[in-house]
């Protein structure tokens, strides 16, 4: 594990512990490494979660996934993301989400009573742990409701300008890169790829914004 001590340092999980004791509290935790194949489920839909996964290399997506096979995109994992926490924080709840390998990728799985129980020395660092995935939690659901506004919008035009600007303010910058293909920026915001398309064509040309591929830039309205 020496190799990605990098990427579990930046985790929100080991925020403030120093890399040896990352090392050694890793065995307490059980952890395991797993390695999945592009389009490779990490987690189906129903599955019972009792480990927390830790993305370690490439990225991972989260859908929903309904009856027929209707997807809808929920967000994207990258290095040193947490994922299914909330699952496996409840005890015997099902999965109502996949998670599926947008490359290949590895992952740490975590026992989650591992890291809810303090070990007994209880030691600074297990508390932190615990503050850290309380934090992450709690970022994961503002996240999901900045999501719910972005899809309460009443158009594709409205839906694409609502999630942009969230990202331009996120990452301070009217330059930015988005972490989707144009598929799945579609599937997130729930609307037709084409539709999309077109709408971003127009909000082109009407000197809103420009693009290539996966960077926009939004531009200030003309005087």
């Amino acid at each position: 594990m020496e190799e990605f001590l990098p990427v579990l340092r930046r985790s929100a999980l080991f925020t403030g512990i120093r890399a040896d004791e990352i090392s050694s509290m890793l065995t307490c935790l059980h952890a395991r490494r797993a390695d999945y194949q592009k389009g490779e489920y990490l987690l189906r839909v129903g599955d019972r979660a009792d480990h927390v996964g830790l993305l370690l290399s490439g990225s991972a997506l989260i859908v929903q996934e309904n009856f027929w096979g209707a997807r809808n995109l929920v967000s994207q994992v990258q290095p040193g993301q947490l994922f299914a926490e909330a699952f496996a924080c409840s005890p015997g709840a099902a999965l109502t989400i996949a998670v599926e390998a947008n490359e290949d990728c590895s992952v740490l799985w975590l026992g989650v009573q591992q890291i809810l129980t303090t070990c007994p020395t209880a030691c600074v660092y297990h508390t932190r742990m615990i503050r850290n995935l309380l934090s992450d939690l709690a970022d994961k659901n503002l996240r999901f409701n900045e999501k719910l506004s972005h899809l309460g919008q009443r158009t594709t035009k409205e839906k694409l300008l609502s999630y942009l600007s969230a990202e331009a303010q996120r990452q301070g910058s009217e330059a930015f890169d988005i972490p989707f293909t144009r598929q799945q920026l579609a599937d997130y915001l729930s609307v037709e790829r084409s539709a999309m398309s077109a709408e971003l064509g127009k909000l082109r040309d009407e000197g809103i914004l420009t693009f290539e591929k996966n960077h926009f830039h939004l531009l200030a309205p003309r005087e």
